[in-house]
């Protein structure tokens, strides 16, 4: 019951439609993500440009002061990026004389990628903070709240670049709260803060209303590659804020099945919900006094958030530890497990810790090769029947070892090794993941004290509380990590929630054990089997439909240098469709940040106009020359990519008048939704000598080219920003 509650915690809240006019409504939420998910709108679009418009009309239409921001933004980060970006910036006054006034800034981004039309990535979003304009235009904070619609995050981040770099808004900093999605439902999960958070999250486990939230998160997200438009603000320096999202049902995620009707409106009014109550709350706080000098380390427990400052941490790890090695030292001297005992305890208690996510992953693997179109999914469309065998999965591996060792090595013995894992673990994780410390610490406290009093009293009414109290500790603490973790990994990763649920296993033997009495050999196979039929039911229940298609990644690159054309994917598995098109695996050169083997195939070679590349200045200045040029595209394309390569060393550049790095004497650059009369590109040269420029230009869409067959049905457009790419590259010498 008490792992039903604790599941239930951390699931969204129903959608209210008949709400009071101060309190936000998921019904006239979604009639904005109806407009806004309509059809695709990548960044520099028409159709993006009508997303625009709607929201300034609907903005101004609350009475809110608002206004666009016409820039380009350059991202720095691996292969730079720059993009011509139109953010759109809406301001509700505070109530405080200007001078006393701090910033709360909701942010979302309104374009979407090029084949999906973005219904919840990020229609959540900007529907979020159009509600929330409804909603606080009518109360004003002490703080100034800003909404900030950015542009050309799906490109490149651009439109918070821009923000943070150029908007007179961000020059004070302030507190950011990003909306997100990743997926169509779920609850939503604060999953990134910046540093320093302690004050943060103090506000915010009072305010928010679903605190879905673990430290854990953060420090896993701090050392992963993936970046949002949270990035530039807490990379700035001068902002605080939370990043959050819901990331369940990610097999639509940057798809053309990211649409209005897949959305779970429960999870957009847990958006709803957080953005409006975090705003009024940091509305009225002192902004500059938000940041901490440390984290907080935190995490959900039945629908609040438990928060502890960082220097708690090491004194939880250590009082934990040194209650494994009482509970050792009473389970001695009451004569319930010998030293021998309990140290083949600790050497057999490896075996559900590495065998249960090993063959939890082994499952998964089973699965691809019984459905091998599984092996290029982020997640399966229908997950629910899989997850639960993977619960299951667990269960019979717990469930049979102890019966295999319950009489050998005892109960006791057991759950003094396993509990002695959980130590060194919660050493290892304060030492490099102290947010996540918690996971282990806590467990392995309550288990070792409870286990202690079990032991020393015996199976008496006081032993048998004890045994609950820990497993009660062990699954509010334990199983809410665990359930977050199958929509933020996916089934492909199966083995991270199953080791979670693992940790549980020393902590419920003290109760397991008296359970099950002297039939402890039926309830492992039993789970065994139950674990392969609800697999065999995932099985039958997700299957690839024209609604729930296979994902297949496919672009058409064109080398007008050497007249080759290639079909080319990303995917390391293609599908049967997809072999169609490529057969080998090729060295493909430096292409959009991608370079390495790539399953590629031959293909016809298409009439693409290449983009012209005009000359405007070319100034010699003693020992070197500055040369101007404007790069026009002769087709509708999504990006430019310029490249420096043989000839003088490059001093310095610019594009559109941003000023781009020079890294190692070159220029490297994609430019994201080029306006139509192209980009002016200026480089200032350390010699006189002719420079090779490498032009690339990318418009979307396969359907119009030679040799293309349409996808069947149940073959879907994977959700990649290279999908139905079709770059035409060039080489000229200026």
């Amino acid at each position: 019951m008490v792992a039903v509650v604790a599941v239930l915690s951390v699931t969204p809240p129903s959608p209210r439609t008949d709400v009071p006019a101060d309190e936000p409504s998921a019904a006239a939420a979604f009639a904005h993500v109806e407009r806004i998910g309509a059809r695709t709108h990548v960044a520099g679009s028409a159709a993006n440009d009508e997303v625009r418009t709607y929201i300034l009309d609907t903005l101004r239409g609350f009475g809110v002061e608002t206004r666009v921001q016409d820039a380009v933004g350059v991202n720095p980060r691996g292969v730079q990026q720059a993009a011509r970006v139109r953010n759109v910036v809406a301001t509700i006054p505070g109530t405080a004389p200007v001078a006393e006034r701090g910033r709360v800034l909701l942010v979302a981004h309104y374009d979407s990628v090029q084949v999906g039309p973005g219904a919840n990535d990020d229609g959540a979003g900007v529907s979020t903070l159009l509600e929330s304009a409804r909603v606080l235009r009518a109360a004003p904070m002490r703080n100034d709240v800003v909404l900030l619609f950015t542009d050309a995050e799906e490109a490149c981040l651009c439109g918070a670049q821009a923000f943070v770099a150029s908007d007179p808004l961000a020059a004070q900093g302030g507190v950011v709260l990003n909306v997100e999605a990743r997926g169509t439902g779920g609850p939503v999960i604060m999953f990134e803060t910046t540093r320093g958070n302690q004050n943060l999250i103090d506000v915010y486990s009072g305010a928010a209303p679903h605190p879905v939230a673990t430290s854990f998160a953060v420090e896993v997200y701090r050392i992963l590659p993936n970046d949002t438009d949270f990035s530039p603000f807490r990379d700035a320096g001068r902002f605080t804020g939370l990043n959050s999202a819901y990331i369940d049902g990610s097999a639509a995620y940057h798809s053309p099945e990211d649409t209005p009707e897949r959305m779970d409106r429960g999870s957009l009014q847990a958006h709803l919900d957080s953005a409006v109550a975090l705003a009024r709350a940091f509305g009225d706080e002192d902004v500059r006094a938000l940041p901490a000098a440390q984290d907080a380390t935190y995490f959900p427990v039945l629908d609040t958030l438990v928060h502890y400052p960082e220097p708690a941490v090491w004194p939880l790890a250590i009082v934990a530890a040194i209650a494994v090695v009482a509970l050792a030292v009473v389970a001695r001297w009451k004569r319930a497990a010998s030293v021998p005992r309990m140290l083949g305890g600790l050497v057999l208690a490896v075996v559900p810790l590495v065998g249960a996510p090993l063959l939890s992953q082994g499952g998964w693997a089973l699965l691809v090769a019984i459905r091998p179109d599984y092996a290029s999914v982020r997640d399966v469309w229908d997950p629910t029947w899989y997850r639960w065998a993977l619960v299951l999965l667990v269960a019979a591996v717990v469930l049979i070892w102890f019966a295999l060792l319950r009489k050998a090595i005892g109960a006791v013995a057991l759950v003094v090794g396993g509990l002695a894992w959980l130590a060194a673990l919660e050493i290892v994780l304060a030492s490099f993941a102290p947010g996540g410390s918690y996971l282990a610490a806590l467990p392995a406290l309550a288990g070792a004290v409870c286990t202690a009093v079990a032991v020393a009293v015996g199976r008496t009414g006081m032993g048998i509380a004890a045994a609950v109290v820990a497993a009660f500790v062990a699954v509010v603490v334990l199983v809410p990590t665990a359930v977050l973790f199958f929509p933020a990994l996916g089934l492909p990763v199966a083995a991270v929630p199953a080791f979670v649920l693992v940790l549980l296993t020393p902590v419920l033997l003290p109760l397991i054990d008296p359970l099950l009495g002297t039939r402890a050999w039926w309830p492992g196979p039993v789970a065994l089997v139950a674990a392969v039929a609800l697999g065999a039911v995932g099985l039958s229940a997700d299957r690839f439909t024209p609604e729930d298609p296979v994902p297949a990644q496919l672009m058409y690159a064109l080398d007008a240098d050497t007249g080759q054309a290639r079909w080319v994917t990303e995917q390391e598995h293609p599908g049967a469709w997809t072999a169609g098109y490529v057969d080998t695996r090729q060295l493909v050169p430096e292409l959009l940040g991608m370079s390495g083997f790539f399953w590629a195939g031959p293909a016809p070679v298409a009439p693409l106009p290449p983009a012209r590349v005009d000359v405007v200045s070319d100034v010699a200045e003693g020992t070197g020359r500055t040369v101007t040029v404007r790069i026009v595209p002769q087709r509708p394309v999504r990006l430019l990519a310029v490249e420096t390569g043989n000839g003088p060393v490059l001093r310095a550049a610019t594009a559109a008048g941003a000023p781009i790095d020079v890294r190692d004497g070159r220029l490297d650059l994609i430019f994201h939704a080029p306006p139509a009369d192209g980009i002016e590109l200026r480089l200032e040269l350390a010699g006189t000598g002719p420079v090779d420029l490498s032009v690339l230009d990318g418009s979307d869409g396969l359907a119009d080219l030679p040799g293309f067959t349409p996808r069947p049905p149940d073959v879907g457009i994977a959700g990649s920003h290279t999908s139905e790419l079709v770059p035409r590259l060039r080489t000229l010498a200026l």
